[in-house]
Parts: structure tokens; C-alpha cells; sequence
């Protein structure tokens, strides 16, 4: 798969859940390296202007490959509601995919689908 095909898939996603006139704004920058290794960064804000902030650092050579990822939801004010990503912890965790939760909490999870991601905001707003 090619950077040009992943971000198209992303950007119907987007759409998709644009037709729900939850999203009011959405911002896409890309990164690209080569045909299949690159960054995609963006940010969507939704009708309580809450925004949803990513990266992903991709490399599409052999498979669909997260090097590196932040999916990061937040209040208007900037409190975090929760965020998937797989960064690296000092004092470490059991798991290098996880999810930060309002509450402090750091659970292992490996990253949904952004279509899950979606829903889960849905909820939130709903």
C-alpha cells in the first residue's frame, strides 16, 4: 500500500463522520519520506470544540506499520478525555501500545481502527 492510499482511506473516514455534523474543522499535514514511509499529523474539532489531535509515523513497505502513533482527544480547555499511543514510559509499562484515560489511568491497548476511535468520541459528545 502506498502513503497516497492509506491517507485517502483516512480521509474518507473523516468524511464519513462529517456527514454526522459532529465535526465542524479538519486539518491534515503530511510528511512523506518515500511512497511508503512518511508522517500524517491532524487535528479535527467537533461541534463542543473538542478536538482530536494524531500522528502517525508509518511505514507501508511490508505491511501497515505504526512506528510511532498519538491519538490524543481532549476537552476545549485541554483536559485530556483519553489518548492511544505507544510511546515509551519511564517507570516503564507491560505494553508499548496503551491508552491514557481522564482519570490517570494507563491500560494496555493496542490502537483501533480510526472508525473506533470515531465511535468512541461519538459516544462522548452523545
Amino acid at each position: 500500500m502506498l502513503l497516497t492510499e492509506y491517507l485517502s482511506n483516512l480521509v474518507k473516514v473523516i468524511e464519513e463522520y462529517s456527514k454526522t455534523e459532529l465535526i465542524i474543522d479538519s486539518e491534515l499535514t503530511t510528511d512523506f519520506r518515500t511512497e511508503k514511509i512518511g508522517i500524517i499529523k491532524g487535528s479535527i474539532t467537533f461541534t463542543d470544540n473538542s478536538r482530536l489531535f494524531f500522528t502517525e509515523y508509518l511505514d507501508l513497505r511490508y505491511k501497515v506499520e505504526k512506528l510511532n502513533y498519538s491519538f490524543h482527544y481532549q476537552k476545549q480547555d485541554g483536559t485530556l478525555i483519553f489518548r492511544y499511543d505507544n510511546a515509551r514510559h519511564k517507570p516503564p509499562i507491560d505494553a508499548f501500545g496503551h491508552k491514557h484515560s481522564s482519570n490517570g489511568k494507563i491500560i494496555v491497548a493496542e490502537l483501533p481502527p480510526l472508525n473506533s476511535i470515531f465511535a468512541e468520541i461519538m459516544d462522548f459528545l452523545l
